[in-house]
C-alpha cells in the first residue's frame, strides 16, 4: 500500500505520521518536527493530510506514493525564500514538491513557516481573502 493511502486513513496527526513509511515517513517526520518549532499553529487532519492553521490554513504537509509535498496557502508569497514552490490552486497556494533525495533545509523551514504564519496574521484567513 502507498504512503498516501495509508496516511488517508488517520484521523489523528500522530497517527498519519506514524502510517508513514519509508523516506516519506522520515520527511514528514522531519517537517514535521521544524515545523512545528517554528511557529504557533493548530495541527489537524484535513482532506486526508497534515494542515496547519494560524487565523485560518496556513501550510500543509502530504505524503503520497512518490512524494512529500509541502504546501503554503499563499506559497506565491514566499517564492523568494524558496523558489522551486510551484504554484497550484486557489488563495495563492503554492507546493513545493520534495522526492527521495531532495533536501530542504531546516533555516528555509523555519523561514516558510514563519512568514505564512505572519502573512495569515496580517492578511487574514486566505479562504476568506479569495472570495
Amino acid at each position: 500500500m502507498c504512503a498516501a493511502m495509508m496516511a488517508s486513513n488517520a484521523s489523528d496527526p500522530k497517527g498519519y505520521v506514524a502510517s508513514l513509511r519509508g523516506w516519506q515517513g522520515t520527511c514528514v517526520k522531519k517537517l514535521r518536527a521544524i515545523a512545528s518549532g517554528a511557529a504557533v499553529t493548530e495541527e489537524t487532519i484535513k482532506w486526508g493530510h497534515l494542515v496547519y492553521t494560524s487565523n485560518g490554513p496556513a501550510f500543509l504537509i502530504r505524503a503520497e506514493s512518490k512524494r512529500v509535498l509541502f504546501g503554503f496557502w499563499r506559497g506565491q508569497r514566499l517564492r523568494e525564500i524558496e523558489p522551486r514552490l510551484k504554484a497550484s490552486g486557489r488563495y495563492e497556494m503554492a507546493t513545493l514538491e520534495l522526492q527521495e533525495g531532495d533536501v530542504i533545509g531546516p533555516a528555509v523551514i523555519r523561514r516558510l513557516v514563519k512568514e505564512a504564519v505572519a502573512l495569515n496574521k496580517t492578511l487574514g484567513d486566505p479562504r476568506l481573502a479569495a472570495k
